[in-house]
């Protein structure tokens, strides 16, 4: 299943933070915990092995440079076809599995390597230079990503949002306007969750 999660800024203790968030969602990812510390972003991800099953396949994962950093919910289907074109515009992989593939199509294409994807995701992607980070979930939804902005500014996301219970600015508050449409249908139905301020990125968006 695999899960991530990250926030932006800085905060001293911040792997202690993140590996906290990290035992949050341990039933996501039982084979193994990594985190990210860079210039302005804290990224943690708890993997479940089921392509590239070697350590080379870790997430957060980083292109060679390290200008680039990703962690990845998902599967890219066409991931074989999309690593051939990458092969013929000179990228060079370490790794046999479609992470790597999805971290040079974004270094690539930007936002625009979307409409070459095929599958089911949700990720989160770095750029150190820009210091920007661009962030997207699947066209039918099918992986989860959930987000909120804390009262300083930063991002706060991740697959799960008991995860964001570990985060020292993270506000706890109902957010009432979900339960109405929870109790009708039985499941929440519009973009806001039960914690006010934090909502669900709809499918076949990104931000």
């Amino acid at each position: 299943m695999c899960g991530f999660i990250g926030f932006t800024g800085y905060l001293e203790n911040r792997k202690e933070i993140i590996n906290k968030m990290m035992d949050r969602i341990v039933h996501r990812g039982p084979d193994m915990a990594s985190d990210f510390l860079g210039d302005g972003v804290t990224l943690g991800f708890r993997r479940l092995s089921i392509i590239d099953l070697s350590e080379a396949g870790n997430q957060p994962m980083s292109s060679a440079d390290g200008r680039y950093s990703i962690v990845f919910n998902g599967e890219i289907y066409n991931y074989a076809e999309l690593k051939k074109e990458l092969c013929e515009k000179g990228y060079v992989f370490r790794t046999e599995g479609d992470t790597e593939v999805l971290l040079y199509m974004l270094a690539e294409y930007g936002e625009n390597a979307l409409l070459k994807l095929r599958g089911m995701f949700a990720f989160a992607f770095w750029d150190a230079d820009e210091k920007s980070i661009l962030c997207a979930r699947d066209f039918f939804g099918i992986k989860p990503f959930y987000y909120t902005r804390l009262k300083s500014g930063e991002l706060l996301f991740g697959s799960e949002i008991k995860s964001f219970l570990e985060h020292p600015e993270f506000e706890k508050n109902v957010n009432e306007k979900a339960l109405l449409p929870y109790l009708t249908f039985q499941y929440s139905s519009c973009d806001e969750t039960f914690f006010k301020g934090v909502f669900k990125l709809p499918p076949a968006h990104l931000l």
